[in-house]
């Protein structure tokens, strides 16, 4: 069991198994919601994600995307997308050991600020990396 939480501490979370997938998203709305140049991203099974304490809140930031954040500290936390219901993104770097799940790719370069250096050795996709 993989475990992980907001900055505060309010709120924590469980993930059972391995990610499907691990990726630094540059999208600006990625970018806006976190108040960075990046985010990183580990995608797992909805059903293997769980919240052990406390409720997050949510904002629904583009149709059919829900991105949830402590409320009291403002850590962001997950991305849920309707088109893929099965799946819900976490944020790395809340999990409580986020060296384990380095990213294997980079989406939406095209919205990169250009000041941003792009990760050697990870796949590259101007996009979504789901085609």
């Amino acid at each position: 069991m993989i475990e992980g939480g907001c900055f505060c501490g309010a709120v924590r979370y469980r993930m059972t198994g391995s990610p499907q997938s691990s990726a630094i998203c540059h999208c600006e709305s990625c970018r806006r919601a976190s108040g960075a140049p990046t985010v990183a991203w580990v995608t797992v099974d909805r059903e293997k994600f769980e919240i052990l304490k406390g409720t997050p809140a949510a904002y629904l930031s583009s149709p059919g995307v829900v991105r949830r954040f402590c409320g009291r500290c403002g850590s962001a936390l997950t991305y849920e997308n309707t088109n893929h219901s099965g799946t819900i993104d976490i944020t790395t770097i809340t999990l409580d050991h986020p060296s384990g799940f380095p990213p294997t790719a980079e989406v939406w370069l095209e919205d990169r600020v250009p000041w941003q250096p792009m990760g050697a050795g990870l796949k590259q996709y101007q996009g979504s990396s789901l085609g």
